[in-house]
């Protein structure tokens, strides 16, 4: 099932509920682009790959070509997020815990842009549709544990995936350049740090996108009175209204995390920044290609982390790791209790 522009044009005019969804959708994909998207960036900017504003232009192209070329070929993660949570429904309550749950889900992500955390806006954006499905339907019920459970699997797989690739990169470029004069090999990665970075970027609009489409298309559903749409197609449409937004949110910045994640928590030289970037965006495209989301900003800090680990595990500011795992072990409970409070709120004032 999919839906025309003209049709949704015609519906936003006529239906006040889905306006309200799209603003909150919208939302919660500029948060997403202002939070998430720096972290592509953040090595290449820390080694001086590249000057911050041309970083942030780079991030804002390749995020939107990220989210439109992955979704023609490949929405799987999209239909995974949609198919993770049951806001079916005979009444208006459906309708009002998505409210509910995105707007707690821009509430704790801007909470943490402001503080300078990295938290990873997909756990927000799961936790927040768990918790606001959880009310809604008055219990467990509310979580498909088919699909839920690949976020469990997204979540161990990038952590493992991003230290392991990150640190058998570095060392598999130390041994190549062993015997390569370090003054001549610099230029050589700071042009392939820029592409690792923009390949990171790439990725992110492909993960990220995805999830955000999906949450799209089931407030579209909802808005119309669809509880049981299982299957459906992204329009083209749509596609580049999300790139549009999440290119919008990175283009307002996010110095703060780029800050946190690629100077105060590993020094990186540029060959260890490029294989942290190219670590980070081939963990990506395969949890991509296999349906799965993953968490961008998990998997990018879990590359550097494994780079940095390869020199020794002092090279790692374990501090700021510490603040960071805290964050993301937060996001979960914190996130869903969030989402579920005003999912049942909302419920009781509308």
């Amino acid at each position: 099932m999919s839906i025309t522009l003209e049709s949704f044009l015609s519906q936003l005019v006529s239906n006040p509920a889905l306006l309200i969804i799209v603003i909150l959708t919208l939302g919660v994909i500029l948060v997403n682009g202002w939070t998430d998207a720096p972290n592509a960036i953040a090595t290449c900017v820390s080694t001086r790959a590249i000057g911050p504003k041309k970083a942030i232009i780079m991030a804002t192209i390749f995020n939107f070509f990220g989210v439109f070329v992955m979704t023609v070929f490949n929405a799987t993660v999209a239909q995974t997020i949609y198919k993770m949570v049951d806001f079916g429904g005979k009444s208006k309550d459906p309708l009002i815990a998505l409210c509910a749950a995105l707007f707690a889900i821009v509430l704790w992500s801007t909470a943490a842009w402001w503080l300078g955390i990295p938290t990873s806006e997909s756990h927000a954006l799961i936790a927040g549709l768990s918790g606001a499905a959880i009310a809604l339907q008055g219990g467990l019920s509310g979580i498909n544990g088919n699909e839920w459970v690949k976020v469990v699997y997204g979540l161990f797989m990038s952590t493992i995936m991003g230290l392991g690739f990150g640190f058998i990169l570095v060392r598999t470029i130390e041994a190549l350049f062993k015997r390569v004069d370090r003054r001549k090999s610099k230029p050589f990665f700071q042009n392939a740090q820029i592409a690792g970075g923009a390949a990171m970027a790439f990725m992110h609009g492909a993960q990220d996108g995805q999830k955000f489409m999906g949450v799209f298309m089931l407030g579209i559903f909802l808005a119309n009175g669809q509880t049981n749409v299982t299957n459906f197609t992204i329009p083209i449409w749509l596609m580049v209204l999300c790139s549009v937004v999440m290119a919008l949110g990175t283009s307002i910045g996010g110095y703060r995390i780029i800050k946190t994640v690629g100077m105060d928590m590993v020094k990186l030289e540029t060959y260890q920044g490029f294989a942290a970037d190219l670590a980070g965006a081939a963990c990506l495209l395969v949890s991509s290609v296999m349906g799965v989301p993953v968490s961008t900003t998990h998997t990018k800090t879990t590359a550097i982390m494994g780079v940095g680990a390869s020199k020794r595990l002092s090279a790692v500011n374990w501090s700021i790791v510490k603040e960071m795992v805290l964050a993301w072990v937060l996001t979960f409970p914190g996130c869903g209790i969030v989402g579920y409070v005003m999912a049942y709120i909302f419920m009781k004032i509308f």
